[in-house]
């Protein structure tokens, strides 16, 4: 199945075992911009202490990324990025040997070079459409790859976003990349609605609402929400006093069928996960 990281076998096993607990992926942002984290963790120390701390809370992803896809953000060139990537994937490697680490990236070279580094997985915002060499690099490497819905593209996909029906439309989506994989050889793939990503307030509520829906692919959802706009605006807070609210959606869509949550705030959701995985014990 996975041939480059056998001593990882089970733990991504565990990714798409449905009867297993659902996982937490920790946000290792290391850009100056990101909308949330920005700035903290662009030395080695800085980096590796907070791995450290998201693996005390129990963290089972550290998804690290270094092209920041917040609306508006400054555009980072792929020898940047890749300069950026590496030598954090390759520290943070060897420090936790065990980890699973997911790269962030949409640019298929990049995915490639962070793979060679020690990374185990490739999560991709862009779910193939910014980089045609995406997915035949997915289906050669038979890494798990994480396909993400976006309408758009980073620097335009809060421009008034549109769909005739967010849920259904997203759905199609889904349903068109899924069969451009399998014909090109892919599996384990992993997917992620998008949240924030080309979504109006209302477009990202249907989506959590009826997120149950994409479980008819039999495959792992992820979904993202942490800290982001479709909390501060609704509750008109600041992204600083967004964890609650992180929480509760956190909360919904793990009852929603998620498998994995992608967050800043990795003690929080790994309480979250302990709890929904012992209500599902239950008769």
């Amino acid at each position: 199945m996975i041939a480059q990281d056998t001593v990882f076998y089970e733990k991504i096993e565990q990714i798409f075992n449905k009867n297993s607990a659902p996982l937490v992926m920790g946000i290792l942002n290391v850009t100056p911009d990101s909308f949330f984290d920005g700035g903290k963790f662009t030395s080695e120390n800085n980096w590796l202490e907070h791995a450290q701390q998201m693996v005390a809370d129990g963290v089972d992803i550290i998804d690290i990324g270094a092209y920041s896809t917040r609306p508006n953000a400054i555009d980072v060139s792929e020898k940047e990025e890749t300069q950026r990537l590496i030598k954090v994937i390759k520290s943070v490697r060897e420090k936790f040997p065990d980890i699973l680490i997911s790269v962030d990236t949409f640019r298929a070279s990049v995915a490639l070079n962070a793979i060679n580094a020690g990374a185990n997985i490739i999560n991709d915002i862009s779910g193939g459409t910014m980089d045609d060499e995406m997915f035949p690099l997915v289906a050669k490497l038979q890494v798990p790859y994480v396909l993400m819905h976006i309408q758009g593209t980073p620097g335009t996909m809060q421009q008034n976003p549109t769909y005739s029906n967010v849920t259904d439309d997203v759905f199609i989506f889904f349903e068109s990349r899924l069969n451009l994989l399998k014909s090109l050889g892919a599996s384990h793939i992993i997917l992620d609605p998008g949240f924030g990503f080309g979504k109006s307030l209302e477009h990202n509520y249907l989506l959590l609402k009826h997120m149950n829906k994409f479980n008819s692919f039999g495959l792992p959802l992820l979904a993202g929400f942490s800290r982001k706009s479709m909390i501060n605006k609704l509750l008109n807070i600041d992204k600083k006093e967004a964890l609650n609210g992180t929480t509760i959606l956190n909360t919904i869509a793990l009852k929603n069928g998620a498998r994995i949550i992608r967050v800043h705030d990795t003690k929080e959701a790994k309480e979250v996960v302990n709890i929904i995985n012992y209500l599902n014990k239950l008769d």
